[in-house]
């Protein structure tokens, strides 16, 4: 309000602010009597859905799943997560406490550190085969002055490029050591031939580097063409290796611009004429090497003289080389121990919420007995990792690998066993991998999806294809996401009595939703939270087909009605004395059949996936 004066703004007591505050709310009149929402409602502070449920350990929790989002680097992630969760445990409630129940950076972390060790060790390694055979110490340094050189100078073009130091490019870099240095030992050898040929430090090393140069260059684009091939390749391999092959070609290529510039600089100014030694540690590695060779001279000799056998070896190595290949066992990527197993629980299609909920207490008591594992997160309940209410899920964390004597797909064999007592329900256990090439969530590694334009041809042929997977010997754990037989309520109506009668069939599927649907019919906005109302039917009416005789549906074409206000659109009609109420079994029958709990679409056609395991 605006006046000359003064200005106003205006607020009225519209919203309610407490549960309590809904019992005493006036809902009609009958013999100029006021009916209270208490006096036919139980107003309750409960959860918002009831049909999904979340434990750890056996105890209710509420789970969350933290993801990174696509870029972001994990173990930093990760970290700073890690930091914020002391000040959230403060700011709970006495008696919540906040848990990791899984951490997947402790594998990263663990696979890096090898693979770092691996590195180490190998460019050590590198630098003694170096020695033993080079035999002095000013020719080792510059060799290992190249390698780590040209690593460091790998990892500034890696940065530029966007890369991380992961398993991929770690395992890149530790492959590529021996052709890192392998460019810096042929320059120094050619250069000592020099030196030992009466050549200044200098000139020999203008000549070594000029005689070897182009040797160099032909040897690294050769490596570099081997690795071509990887980068254009696509799908999931393209993605996983093109970062390899990258890496690998960026340490060749700086190897040899550092075998070329700074290996014969070095030379000239450390090299000199007096190379090897004559100790008994040399004279001992030169007579083991001069017998190598007469050995292998020796051999080439027979070889030579028998060239028909040789041949006959040759083939049946080419032969067996092939046999092994066909006979050797294939997949696209090697089972990896995570420390982390998740389990898809699936009961009858008509099982209800109550009973679904205890046999998931039984399988994760049977899960929770077995001395590898250390945790259990129970679900239970639609979801979006759960597509009908028939199936549950579960994430078991393990020991730790060191901690454990059997491998994670061992542990699977026995849970398997633990399982299989529990009558009514079936349990599809799989490892976690750092690598997930599945698009949905499944009861196995291996998906196939069947799509087509009708439902009920999906689901025919879907049956027939797990029945013929079934039969093959290759495959394990073959299931499909098809659930049919689910119980149905179906209400039928009959149009024409509805329609003498005065009932629309808008009043009926307001009227079912009202009791069945959970209508949200408000909100209530506190301090720090928001709570929403919910308006359904008390328990004992929802518990089979039986209730909807006791349903009452408003009839009358003019009838007055008034509404339940919320703080949304949403408004629910409620008869007034002047509203006739007809028996919802006047206007329908409800007729009990089967369906499909669930049809998943892909693309917006119907689907069904097929799940399996090699």
């Amino acid at each position: 309000l605006d006046g000359a004066h003064q200005s106003y703004t205006i607020a009225a007591n519209d919203q309610i602010a407490a549960a309590d505050a809904y019992r005493d709310l006036i809902i009609a009149y009958r013999s100029g009597a006021p009916v209270l929402l208490k006096d036919v409602a139980d107003v309750v502070e409960g959860l918002e859905n009831s049909k999904v449920g979340g434990w750890y350990q056996g105890t209710p929790a509420v789970i969350i799943d933290i993801q990174r989002q696509p870029g972001a680097n994990v173990i930093e992630t990760v970290k700073r997560i890690r930091a914020e969760l002391p000040r959230l445990q403060r700011a709970m409630p006495v008696g919540i406490e906040l848990t990791i129940v899984h951490d997947r950076t402790g594998t990263i972390r663990a696979s890096v550190r090898d693979v770092q060790f691996t590195l180490v060790l190998s460019i050590s390694l590198v630098v003694l085969v170096v020695l033993i055979f080079l035999r002095t110490i000013r020719a080792t340094v510059i060799a290992g002055v190249a390698l780590p050189l040209s690593l460091v100078a790998t990892f500034g073009v890696m940065w530029f490029c966007g890369f991380s130091l992961d398993n991929l490019s770690l395992m890149a870099l530790t492959i590529g050591t021996g052709f890192v240095i392998d460019d810096a030992i042929v320059m120094i050898e050619n250069i000592v031939r020099h030196l030992e040929q009466g050549e200044d430090p200098m000139n020999a090393a203008l000549l070594g580097a000029s005689e070897i140069g182009f040797t160099v260059i032909s040897l690294t684009m050769s490596l570099i063409a081997v690795f071509i091939p990887l980068l254009f390749m696509t799908g999931i391999v393209g993605r996983m290796f093109r970062e390899f092959a990258l890496t690998l070609t960026i340490a060749v290529v700086t190897s040899a611009v550092v075998s070329l510039t700074l290996t014969p600089m070095m030379c000239s100014r450390l090299l000199r004429h007096s190379q090897g030694s004559t100790g008994s540690l040399a004279r001992w590695f030169n007579a083991a090497v001069d017998g190598s060779v007469e050995l292998y001279r020796r051999s080439l000799e027979w070889v030579l003289r028998h060239q028909a056998a040789t041949l006959s070896v040759t083939a049946l190595t080419f032969a067996a080389t092939v046999w092994l290949y066909v006979i050797v066992p294939k997949g696209f990527l090697p089972v990896q121990d995570t420390s982390l197993i998740t389990a898809v629980t699936e009961a009858g299609p008509e099982v209800s919420f109550a009973e679904m909920q205890r046999l998931q207490d039984q399988v994760t008591a049977a899960v929770r007995r077995d001395p590898d594992v250390t945790g259990v997160v129970s679900v239970v309940g639609v979801s979006t990792m759960n597509p009908t209410p028939n199936a549950g899920r579960l994430a078991i964390t393990l020991k730790s690998r060191d901690q454990r004597q059997a491998f994670v797909t061992e542990i699977i064999d026995r849970l398997k066993q633990a399982v299989a007592p529990i009558p009514g329900m079936v349990v599809h256990f799989q490892p976690v991998q750092d690598i997930q090439i599945s698009t949905r969530p499944s009861r196995a590694q291996y998906q196939y999806t069947l799509t087509g334009t009708n439902a009920r041809e999906v689901l025919d042929w879907s049956a027939r294809l797990v029945d013929r997977l079934q039969d093959d010997a290759r495959l394990q754990d073959v299931a499909s996401e098809v659930q049919e037989g689910g119980l149905r309520a179906f209400v039928r109506v009959d149009r024409e009595r509805a329609g003498r009668l005065g009932v629309s069939m808008q009043a009926i599927n307001d009227t079912l939703y009202d009791a069945f649907g959970q209508r949200q019919i408000s909100t209530i906005y506190g301090q720090a939270n928001q709570y929403r109302v919910i308006l359904e039917a008390k328990p004992e009416y929802q518990r089979d087909p039986t209730a909807l005789a006791k349903l009452y549906v408003p009839a009358g074409v003019n009838t007055q009605t008034q509404t339940l206000s919320s703080s949304t659109s949403t408004q629910v009609i409620l008869p007034t004395t002047s509203t006739n109420l007809v028996p919802l079994g006047a206007v329908a029958t409800v007729e009990r059949t089967t369906a499909p709990l669930a049809i998943m679409h892909d693309g917006q056609f119907p689907a069904a996936t097929i799940s399996f395991d090699l």
